[in-house]
């Protein structure tokens, strides 16, 4: 039996190096993830589609009080809480331009459960050691929804230091942010 797992151990490492996952593929169609058979997650998932598109990416901070509480938490370490806070935090990133029919950033799911919504976007990042080679990986935002507003936000952002470089992925809806993302977004960002 030993011979048959070192001869499987020997064969895999003769078969060359491993290759990284599949590369993520986001769903073009945004009207069949928004709905759902229940009326109440499928407005809860329009909410945070149409906050993305209106005021996260179109930078229209003056749409903000139509999805976002007054006490809204934030729990990206890099932005504060507070509605006032989040606008001042986005209005440093964002200018405000013109909103699309349809997220622009490559969306892969929109999921909700109970007063829960979350996105899922492709990113596209340099790979590490050869920046001319690119891989994808994905984003996740968490909202939680309270009578028809966002009240509080998760992602995975991680604290950065001041001055650093922005950490990846570098357009997600939740992720730190640079000025307007390029004309081929890779993902949203808070």
């Amino acid at each position: 039996m030993k011979s048959v797992w070192a001869l499987g151990a020997l064969l895999i490492c003769l078969a060359g190096p491993a290759s990284a996952g599949d590369p993520v593929i986001p769903n073009p169609d945004h009207e069949s993830m928004l709905a759902s058979t229940d009326p109440k997650l499928a407005a809860n998932k329009r909410l945070v589609y149409d906050w993305t598109r209106e005021v996260f990416e179109a930078g229209r901070i003056d749409l903000a009080s139509k999805y976002m509480a007054e006490g809204y938490i934030q729990h990206n370490p890099n932005a504060p809480s507070g509605l006032e806070g989040f606008k001042q935090y986005l209005a440093k990133r964002r200018r405000p331009g013109a909103i699309e029919p349809r997220v622009k950033h490559p969306l892969v799911a929109i999921v909700a459960e109970g007063d829960l919504v979350m996105t899922a976007f492709a990113v596209e990042l340099p790979e590490p050691g050869d920046e001319s080679k690119k891989y994808t990986t994905t984003w996740f935002d968490l909202f939680r929804i309270q009578d028809g507003k966002i009240v509080e936000h998760w992602d995975g952002a991680m604290k950065r230091p001041p001055g650093a470089p922005p950490a990846p992925p570098p357009s997600a809806p939740g992720a730190p942010s640079a000025p307007n993302p390029p004309s081929a977004p890779s993902a949203p960002k808070l």
